[in-house]
């Protein structure tokens, strides 16, 4: 997550966890007047239409007071769904064995898109079991975007 989104979350972390929901993280897709910003919310009995509406009534308050975004943007409020995002070291933590599709912000040996099995976390460090055998050591911070392969 950049600086922007990380002000995003900290705004509205106190009010979404007040309604009883844990936000598990917040995209910004930056594309002009039909820019995006997607905020990802999990509960303990899962997320329906219902609950996306309660949110992004709420968030939408906050992020008209603070202003924290320049410009047009739609908000759109989501479930994590079965190629659930990954977003802080404890995500990755709690699906150790499960395999992740993820891309770097910065080259790693030449290439920037990766999949493999999450192995360990140790506190920012995530490692990725690659096919080839290898195994894959990468800060949380590198990682520009991370989703788990839903096993089908």
């Amino acid at each position: 997550m950049g600086p922007m989104e990380e002000r995003v979350q900290r705004l509205l972390e106190p009010t979404i966890s007040s309604l009883g929901y844990e936000l598990l993280g917040v995209e910004y897709l930056s594309q002009g007047k039909h820019s995006r910003l997607r905020i990802y919310i999990d509960g303990p009995n899962g997320i329906g239409l219902e609950d996306c509406t309660k949110v992004s009534h709420q968030a939408s308050g906050v992020l008209d007071v603070e202003d924290p975004i320049k410009g047009q943007y739609a908000l759109e409020v989501s479930s994590p769904g079965l190629d659930r995002p990954l977003f802080k070291p404890e995500h990755y933590a709690a699906y150790v064995g499960e395999q992740v599709k993820l891309r770097t912000r910065l080259p790693v040996n030449g290439q920037r898109n990766f999949t493999g099995k999450i192995t360990a976390v140790e506190q920012d460090d995530i490692y990725i079991g690659m096919e080839n055998g290898e195994e894959l050591k990468i800060a949380c911070d590198e990682i520009e975007q991370a989703n788990l392969i839903p096993e089908i």
